[in-house]
């Protein structure tokens, strides 16, 4: 221990927040701190936060000042971080530093700053540091999974979109230097890999002058890991190159996850998406012709300043249409800095709500005919959780991804991180319900 003080971290937002978490969990950890879950028992808590839309902050808000209420030293790390640095110094005495999202590597050095009584503010004016295989790290995520980071930042202006402004530019690792990592991960029993960055179909352009995902997919597909995920693919991305590499790399998961956010061409163009407009409905065709096993997934937003009826019609058919496997709804968020916030046409609140809730009610009975069309299947299942009391298993199948989508409920035993053959029994609209394949002999522990 040598009197170093005792470090928890509170993690709140996405995946790629996630990430930063872990880098810095591993880097205190190598640095002899230590870090503890009890935020009770710790001298200081990490805080990393979320800006993304005024809901994150809230909840970024609630943790920090019920911290601040146990007279906690916090360090603020993260998105809200970077937005609102002299702010929180200023409004949160109990603050000894804020780091921003591109200089969490720093950490260290920051606690060790703190110690000696300095109020940090550390946060780069653009953030340009991107994490790589060969940056500590800590995973806070069950055993079988992963995520790998392979860009940061962004170079897209979307009209209702802070992420830029908070992430920098799109900022590539390396083909090499991913596959490393994915090297590590499966050397530590990882079983799927989910790629994420902020628009993964671009994945390559700042360094190699063109997107180079397809190259990146059929590297990765030598590398033993089961399950290869993608996150946040833009439709215009997925060309024919793209689309072949997962057909022809049998461990990349035919998953898309495909951002549309609208489907009328007037309202793309609002939200400063114009190219995405023309081309939604035939790259969509393109893809199930392509890939007829494609899971599908994709995220709107309703109650974008301007939208009329007629524009929620259209966005209402797009869904019917396509029917999605999976569909996440968010009303629009105004978010101070980006275009959008002054634009006229302000929808109320309550008619967002009712249009997302109308979404999802649209949504509803199509997830639950995808599903029950697993029903009767033998399906592979990456067990993840066992429930101490009744001892039974919670997995996801291929079709679902990790807190966005449902879950597989089992009955059976199987070795938690494993990948197991299920019989799928029933299911509903989120979930799906199951028995471990009799023939299957579990790995003794």
């Amino acid at each position: 221990m040598g009197g170093k003080p005792i470090i928890a971290i509170s993690h709140l937002g996405c995946e790629k927040n996630r990430i930063d978490t872990e880098h810095m969990l591993g880097l205190l950890v190598e640095a002899g701190y230590d870090v503890d879950t009890n935020e009770e028992l710790a001298d200081y808590v990490i805080v990393n936060t979320c800006s993304f839309i005024e809901a994150a902050r809230e909840e970024s808000v609630r943790t920090l000042v019920g911290l601040a209420e146990t007279n906690k030293k916090i360090v603020i790390t993260g998105c809200m971080a970077q937005h609102f640095q002299a702010q929180l110094l200023e409004e949160l005495p109990e603050a000894v530093a804020v780091v921003g999202t591109g200089d969490y590597h720093k950490i260290v050095n920051v606690i060790e700053r703190v110690e000696q009584g300095e109020r940090v503010k550390q946060v780069s004016v653009e953030p340009t540091y991107i994490a790589d295989e060969t940056t500590p790290r800590y995973r806070t995520t069950t055993e079988g999974v992963a995520y790998l980071r392979i860009a940061e930042g962004c170079d897209y202006r979307c009209a209702f979109c802070i992420i830029p402004y908070l992430r920098g530019k799109q900022r590539s690792r390396t083909i090499e230097s991913i596959v490393a990592e994915a090297e590590q991960l499966a050397s530590q029993g990882v079983q799927e890999i989910i790629l994420i960055s902020q628009i993964t179909t671009n994945y390559g352009l700042d360094i190699y002058g063109k997107p180079k995902l397809a190259e990146l997919l059929r590297a990765l597909g030598k590398v033993d890991i089961p399950w290869i995920r993608m996150h946040y693919a833009y439709p215009t991305g997925l060309t024919p190159d793209a689309i072949a590499a997962i057909q022809e790399t049998p461990n990349v998961l035919p998953y898309l996850d495909l951002p549309l956010q609208h489907s009328h061409a007037d309202i793309l163009r609002a939200m400063n998406r114009p190219w995405q407009g023309r081309v939604n409905n035939e790259i969509i065709e393109r893809i199930k012709t392509a890939l007829p096993t494609a899971v599908l997934r994709t995220t709107f937003i309703v109650g974008f300043p301007g939208e009329t009826q007629e524009n929620f019609e259209h966005l209402l058919e797009f869904v019917q249409q396509h029917e999605f496997d999976h569909v996440g709804v968010f009303t629009f968020s105004p978010e101070e800095g980006t275009p959008a916030y002054q634009l006229p046409n302000q929808l109320p609140q309550e008619l967002m709500d009712e249009r997302r809730h109308r979404v999802m009610e649209l949504q509803q009975p199509i997830s639950w005919r995808k599903n029950q069309q697993e029903v009767g299947k033998i399906v592979d299942v990456l067990i993840e959780q066992e429930n101490p009391e009744s001892g039974k298993l919670i997995g996801r199948s291929g079709r679902f991804s990790p807190e966005v989508d449902g879950q597989v409920y089992i009955e059976g035993k199987a070795k938690l991180g494993t990948i197991v053959p299920v019989t799928i029994h029933s299911a509903d609209t989120y979930d799906l319900y199951g028995q471990v394949v009799k023939s299957y002999a579990p790995v003794s522990v």
